[in-house]
């Protein structure tokens, strides 16, 4: 029988990724869903039916192969129609299970999940919303309550993350900057615009008369801190009143349009946005930084021979 130390591998490496490296709850849930998701295709494979993490013990893993690997991301490509984005993402989470058993806890001498490749990522130039439809938005929500505009406002602004959005607590406000915790507990200073700062004296003074114990900027209901799925809902509602439709448009839209604008009325360089979004990767504020198609036209049309013969 294996200890119970063994049997706990995988909860101990995702204790790792919460104390040590600063992963979000987000993060840890789908490290977790995809390690299980995994482990319990390898076993079904083999006329097993381990269900939990308390059978993938050492003995278990060692069995694993590369091939093993590849055939569960065939699966979920051929039978749960994955995204490659999805494929992808297991397959940094079984890589880095791997690697954290042999270079951190040093209990195999060979990662065969280094070789495992990833699958090529389209490179899709995300929709942004349109001046007009922003306006439309922003008219809608300031009709609405206070803390439903700023919400939004603060979207449009600042480019937040849904997940930093609700952590955000009113300590973390002030007259210039907001104080963002993002993605590895990492903290970030953000500039606030003239509306935002209206929008937060509005909110925070409505908040101000109500009996609220917590220390978070945005409350619900009931008034305990909002959750994400609530800011996602209010964000459908305040969509589709204005007449957009809410299929297309979600929170993360929201962000990416604000960085959109940021980039390309601003005229901040691509550094300067990556600190404000928050990204570890350059490469990840490179898809923000796309050229809309009135530029191309433009750019095309300035060749000197476009107008040869016409």
């Amino acid at each position: 029988m294996q200890s119970n130390k063994t049997c706990l591998l995988v909860e101990q490496y995702l204790g790792y990724l919460t104390t040590i490296k600063g992963r979000s709850n987000n993060t840890i849930l789908e490290y977790r869903t995809d390690l299980l998701s995994f482990f319990k295709f390898v076993s079904e494979s083999r006329g097993e039916n381990y269900k939990d993490f308390r059978y993938a013990d050492l003995y278990f893993i060692k069995s694993i192969t590369l091939s093993d690997m590849y055939d569960y991301i065939s699966f979920c490509q051929t039978s749960l129609n994955s995204s490659a984005g999805t494929r992808a993402r297991k397959i940094v989470s079984i890589r880095q299970f791997w690697k954290y058993l042999k270079t951190k806890i040093h209990l195999i001498d060979n990662n065969i999940a280094e070789e495992l490749e990833t699958p090529k990522l389209p490179k899709r130039i995300p929709k942004c919303l349109t001046l007009e439809e922003l306006v439309r938005l922003l008219i809608e929500a300031r009709a609405s309550s206070a803390r439903d505009n700023c919400i939004i406002t603060i979207f449009l602004n600042c480019a937040l993350r849904l997940s930093e959005l609700a952590a955000l607590n009113v300590d973390q406000v002030n007259s210039d900057v907001l104080s963002v915790i993002g993605k590895g507990n990492k903290e970030r200073k953000i500039f606030i615009t003239p509306a935002v700062k209206q929008s937060l004296a509005e909110w925070l003074s409505t908040r101000k008369a109500m009996c609220v114990e917590t220390n978070a900027l945005f409350i619900s209901r009931n008034n305990q801190r909002i959750t994400t799925r609530a800011i996602q809902n209010i964000v459908k509602k305040h969509v589709f009143a204005a007449g957009l439709n809410p299929e297309d448009i979600s929170a993360h839209k929201l962000r990416h349009t604000a960085a959109t604008l940021m980039y390309k009325y601003g005229h901040v360089d691509i550094r300067s946005l990556q600190q404000i979004l928050g990204h570890e990767s350059i490469a990840t504020t490179e898809i923000y930084t796309h050229i809309d198609e009135a530029q191309l036209q433009a750019a095309v049309n300035a060749n000197p021979l476009a107008m040869m013969f016409s």
